[in-house]
């Protein structure tokens, strides 16, 4: 049996890697495959908390840049990440997962409110977790949420999805000498203005030394990868246990 690294996750994905190659929406084939991975990491015994953004169907930050009040731009967005998370739920519910949606807007109609105790025995039992609508307040995103979703639920890292294999020295689409940075600090990351999460939930996972793996989510299998500790994309945590 393979040992695994981390016990208990939270998974950050973008709204956008629902849409797949659409670009806009939820493209099934890819929540199903999503899903699937989770289930996988799920069958190895690893606790899963999952927070999704919203910018598959409503960016916030971009609407209140083209006039409209930012607080209600970012609740709108935060209504988009519901809706995504119900997605999610379906998916994984599909595959036989049973899996909670827990708002930081009260709607009991469709999610369960947040309550942390309640999120983590949700966990203890084997059960998928979706934190949605951010953090319930304007001016932070999805990633800050991340944060502060995993340090209350004592997650051991916050895995990061993305499109690229880890956190570059440039853009390497743009810049063919970029290489690839397989460790960086904290400090690094936000004095460089790395774009890897807002620099409210760097400062955060700083603060409380919650390490940040930044990988590639288009690679069947890298969730699983990570959790048995293979070393893939990029891990961001404090200078003191670099290398």
């Amino acid at each position: 049996m393979a040992t695994i690294k981390y016990r208990r996750i939270l998974l950050k994905l973008s709204g956008e890697a629902l849409a797949g190659e659409q670009g806009y929406g939820i493209d099934p084939d890819v929540i199903s495959g999503i899903a699937s991975e989770i289930k996988e990491v799920i069958g190895l015994g690893v606790e899963v908390a999952v927070v999704i953004g919203g910018g598959n169907i409503f960016r916030g930050l971009a609407a209140s840049s083209k006039g409209m009040d930012r607080a209600s731009a970012d609740y709108m967005g935060m209504l988009a990440t519901v809706m995504n998370s119900l997605a999610m739920q379906d998916a994984l519910e599909k595959q036989g997962v049973v899996t909670r949606v827990q708002s930081a807007i009260d709607m009991q109609q469709i999610a369960e409110p947040y309550i942390r105790r309640r999120a983590v025995r949700h966990l203890e039992k084997g059960r998928v977790v979706i934190f949605s609508a951010g953090t319930g307040n304007p001016y932070f995103t999805t990633d800050t949420a991340a944060s502060l979703r995993a340090m209350e639920i004592n997650a051991e890292v916050i895995l990061k999805a993305t499109k690229v294999d880890g956190i570059y020295s440039a853009d390497p689409k743009k810049d063919k000498s970029a290489v690839k940075l397989p460790t960086l600090t904290y400090l690094e990351v936000l004095q460089k203005g790395l774009q890897v999460m807002d620099a409210t939930a760097t400062s955060l996972c700083m603060d409380n030394n919650l390490p940040m793996i930044i990988f590639d989510m288009t690679h069947r299998d890298n969730i699983k990868k990570v959790v048995l500790g293979e070393k893939i994309g990029t891990i961001v945590m404090g200078g003191e246990d670099n290398g």
